[in-house]
């Protein structure tokens, strides 16, 4: 019998770009000592801050973050890299006891937030000659017949594609235990029990928000960072530059994309961008039992289209009766 969960339950604010995360992170910080664990995969690089949106210096100031400039554009940070530095950053806060600080996640990648909430999946050392013969033949194997035999192997498996399937297959036949176990065993003893607040807002009122985060980024020169970093000797699809809103301006400096197209463009993929983050979220977040609310739910679906200060309020009363 597994016991209760003794870890603190953790906020980890998420939702598409826009959303407003910020400002209730922000608005929280006023209630409530708490640092912020960013959880965004482009607010990582150094320099590139109009594009990405990263919180100005004053908000930093008031609002202890980490996860923010942490590597050169061009360098790779991965979502695995991010779990662990996460796990060392969550310590070093709650170590400090005496300034009462709690840690918070605030992100909009995905798999930032999954690989430090479930904890990273280390599987064993596969015997390389079995491994090959079980690809051949997953790879013999309709892509229905795949999944059938995930399924069989795997319970928990419910669908996913060709790939993942095999994935299933593999490491059930290869460990003797299914990969649902193994994720389950890296859930339990993770850095953190989650409690996912899924910020959303109607369509319509996204779109005029990022349309005014465009409208901003281009008039606090977003041009001339991405120019900076050019300058400096970065490469034009290096990572960092290869995000959205930075590979429209390098487009543009290339004579790729009038600069007229330039905000059609950027805004375009931006609300693309969103929708694919708000259905990963929607899709991807697990229900579990958890200690939040009378429904023991670790979801929390918010209206954004509230106050920040309003929904900050909720949180916080809400956090103080679950983790109390």
């Amino acid at each position: 019998m597994v016991g209760p969960d003794t870890r603190h339950l953790t906020p980890v604010l998420v939702g598409p770009t826009g959303v407003g995360k910020t400002a209730v992170a922000v608005a929280l910080a006023a209630l409530t000592p708490i640092t912020v664990i960013s959880a965004d995969a482009r607010q990582v690089y150094r320099g590139l801050d109009i594009g990405t949106a990263k919180p100005d210096r004053e908000t930093q100031t008031r609002v202890p973050h980490r996860g923010l400039d942490l590597v050169a554009p061009g360098e790779r940070y991965s979502a695995g890299r991010f779990a662990r530095d996460a796990a060392g950053w969550m310590a070093e806060i709650r170590a400090a006891g005496g300034e009462g600080r709690e840690p918070i996640v605030v992100g909009r990648t995905g798999l930032y937030i999954r690989a430090l909430a479930e904890g990273l999946f280390r599987e064993p050392p596969f015997d390389p000659e079995r491994r090959e013969q079980l690809r051949r033949w997953s790879e013999s194997l309709e892509g229905a017949d795949v999944a059938r035999w995930a399924g069989r192997l795997d319970p928990a498996f419910l669908s996913g594609g060709r790939q993942r399937a095999a994935r299933a297959v593999e490491v059930a036949l290869l460990t003797g235990h299914a990969l649902s176990w193994w994720q389950r065993e890296a859930r339990e003893n993770g850095t953190l029990r989650p409690w996912y607040i899924h910020l959303t807002v109607p369509r319509e009122v996204l779109h005029r928000r990022l349309a005014a985060r465009v409208d901003q980024m281009l008039a606090a020169g977003l041009v001339a960072e991405v120019q900076r970093q050019l300058d400096a000797g970065v490469a034009p699809d290096a990572a960092g530059l290869d995000g959205i809103g930075y590979r429209e301006v390098v487009a543009m400096l290339h004579g790729q994309l009038s600069e007229s197209a330039l905000r059609d463009a950027i805004l375009v993929a931006t609300r693309r961008y969103a929708k694919r983050q708000d259905t990963w979220f929607r899709n991807q977040l697990r229900r579990q039992p958890s200690a939040v609310g009378h429904q023991r739910e670790h979801l929390w679906v918010v209206d954004a289209t509230r106050d920040p200060e309003v929904l900050a309020r909720e949180i916080l009363d809400r956090w103080l009766k679950a983790d109390g």
